[in-house]
Formats: C-alpha cells, sequence, structure tokens
C-alpha cells in the first residue's frame, strides 16, 4: 500500500509540470494520476517506431525524447521535435487510436509516465475537460509545426538554428514564439543530440551546422560547457536570426 500511495504522487507531480493537464484543478489531477503508469528507456531505447499502435500518452518526467521521421532513402531521420521533462508525446493516440505517425527515441535515459487510451476514454467520459485540454494542447502543436515550416521555407541555415534554439528555451519550449525570455541574462540549454541529429532538426547538413554552430561561438552568441548549451544573450541571437 506504501508503494502504491508513492507512485501516485510522483504521478500527481508528473502532472502538475505537464502543459496538457496544468488547468485542470486537484481533485481531476489526482483522479487522471490513479490512471497513470510509469515506464523507463534506455539512452538510444526507441519508445515506439512510426506505423506501431497507437495506444497511449508519455509524459516525460525526466530524460529527453526526440520524435523523429524516418526517411525511405536510409540516410539521417528528420527530426520534428525534441521533448523536455513536463512535456508529452504519442497524444494523437487518444483520440483515433490510430497507427503512429512518428518515431520516439530516447536521447538519454528516460522516466515517463503513461496514459493508456481506454484509461483516457474512461477518463473523459466522467471529465469532459480533459478533452477540452486536449484540444487546446493539439492546437499549440499545430501552430509550432507552422512556424518550423516557415522556417525552413523563409530563413537561411544561421536563421533556422537561431530560431530552433530560441524555441527550445523554457518560455518558448514547444511553442512558436521566437521572442527572448523576459528578465535577460545568460540561458542554458541540455544538449543531448549530436549535430547530425541537429542538422536533421533545421534542414542543414552535419558539415554545415558544425561550421554554423563554431560561428555563432566566434561571434559570442553561444558557447558550450559541457553537456550545456549557453546562450549569453537570447536577444542578441534573436537579432542574428534577422539579418
Amino acid at each position: 500500500m506504501v508503494g502504491r500511495t508513492r507512485d501516485t504522487s510522483l504521478a500527481h507531480s508528473a502532472l502538475r509540470e505537464c502543459g496538457l493537464f496544468a488547468g485542470l484543478d486537484e481533485p481531476i489531477l489526482g483522479i487522471v494520476a490513479a490512471a497513470l503508469r510509469p515506464r523507463r528507456f534506455r539512452r538510444g531505447e526507441t519508445i515506439f517506431h512510426v506505423d506501431d499502435p497507437g495506444d497511449a500518452l508519455f509524459i516525460v518526467t525526466s530524460g529527453r525524447v526526440k520524435i523523429t521521421i524516418p526517411p525511405g532513402d536510409g540516410s539521417d531521420p528528420a527530426i520534428l521535435t525534441t521533448i523536455a521533462p513536463g512535456g508529452f508525446f504519442g497524444e494523437l493516440a487518444l483520440l483515433d487510436g490510430a497507427a503512429r505517425s512518428a518515431t520516439a527515441v530516447a536521447l538519454v535515459a528516460v522516466e515517463t509516465q503513461v496514459l493508456r487510451r481506454d484509461a483516457f476514454d474512461r477518463l473523459v467520459d466522467e471529465q469532459p475537460v480533459l478533452r477540452r485540454e486536449l484540444f487546446a494542447a493539439l492546437a499549440g502543436e499545430i501552430r509550432r509545426l507552422t512556424a518550423q515550416y516557415g522556417d525552413l521555407h523563409f530563413l537561411d541555415l544561421p536563421g533556422r538554428l537561431a530560431h530552433h534554439l530560441l524555441r527550445s528555451l523554457p518560455a518558448g519550449e514547444g511553442g512558436a514564439s521566437v521572442v527572448p525570455p523576459p528578465g535577460g541574462g545568460e540561458q542554458r540549454l541540455p544538449w543531448p543530440y549530436t549535430q547530425g541529429e541537429l542538422a536533421g532538426m533545421i534542414g542543414g547538413s552535419r558539415q554545415s551546422v558544425n561550421r554554423l554552430l563554431a560561428d555563432f561561438v566566434a561571434q559570442g552568441l553561444l558557447r558550450f560547457e559541457g553537456d550545456d548549451l549557453v546562450i549569453p544573450d537570447a536577444a542578441r541571437l534573436a537579432a542574428a536570426a534577422r539579418r
């Protein structure tokens, strides 16, 4: 019984940190938390493949997950986004139960809380606010993808890199905005992916992205410290993206 209470408490904390459930009141959060189940994945482990059955939503509580679309020619996959703690993925499965439209891979060791579709259906019947929150989250994802599509068509590679880094900052995580976070000061980002993976996210080659990162470092727009990328002045990086 003690272990069960501890697990529910961890799930409850995960829900509070997840944007999809942030608008729910405490009683409903408790109901949803009771339906969650923990799952862990090793670094590099595939959580699900494109075309796998879609039957669950995942909430990331630690680690980072990349969402990719594999090409048909054996080249590097296109990376749609990376999911940090507090983020979620697999939400389309809750609506239609169709096959997965992308592949999810753990960039580092990952811990998640999982909500299966059958449990979600039961919860929605009792708490319709859940469906409204899910629709709002999907609208945010559509806005993010629209902004990413616009970057690929209207910005050069330096602009796309700068926009990607700005959207990855905590204030812009998962959104379409590239407005620097308020308050100034340096910003830190975990840097778990390779230049090849970054290239797949912004539509460049490994070599060009490697050169561009070196140029940004030389200009003082960013620097690397251990496993972190540091942006000394987000407003200056945003200005560089507009040149």
